[in-house]
């Protein structure tokens, strides 16, 4: 789904739920699943997040942030969904979509 969503694999940084939005007009909503949210600017459709709604969790595109210098990739999710055309050279963690959603979806 993220691949869809963005073109390419969701590089983002996990903003917990310390996020505050000003111009929230502009903010409009996508209700991707039962327990997420996809965020996106109504004027020119960037991305802008992806929300747990259990806990407000955040998760924002590396690229809208102008300092990015600290931060380091550590995890990759949906790993056992990666397609073949592309590996990255960091050592992560890697979830597979079932670990992933036994950490952050709500039990049925």
């Amino acid at each position: 789904m993220c691949r869809k969503w963005g073109g390419g694999p969701l590089l983002a940084v996990d903003c917990k739920g310390d996020v505050s939005f000003s111009g929230e007009e502009n903010i409009g909503l996508y209700q991707s699943s039962q327990w997420a949210e996809r965020g996106f600017c109504k004027q020119c459709g960037s991305h802008l997040f992806y929300k747990l709604k259990q806990n407000n969790q955040y998760f924002i595109p590396v690229g809208l942030f102008e300092k990015c210098e600290d931060i380091v990739f550590d995890h990759q999710v949906f790993i056992d969904e990666k397609p073949k055309y592309y590996c990255f050279a960091n050592e992560t963690k890697n979830l597979t979509g079932a670990e992933v959603f036994a950490q952050f979806a709500p039990p049925e």
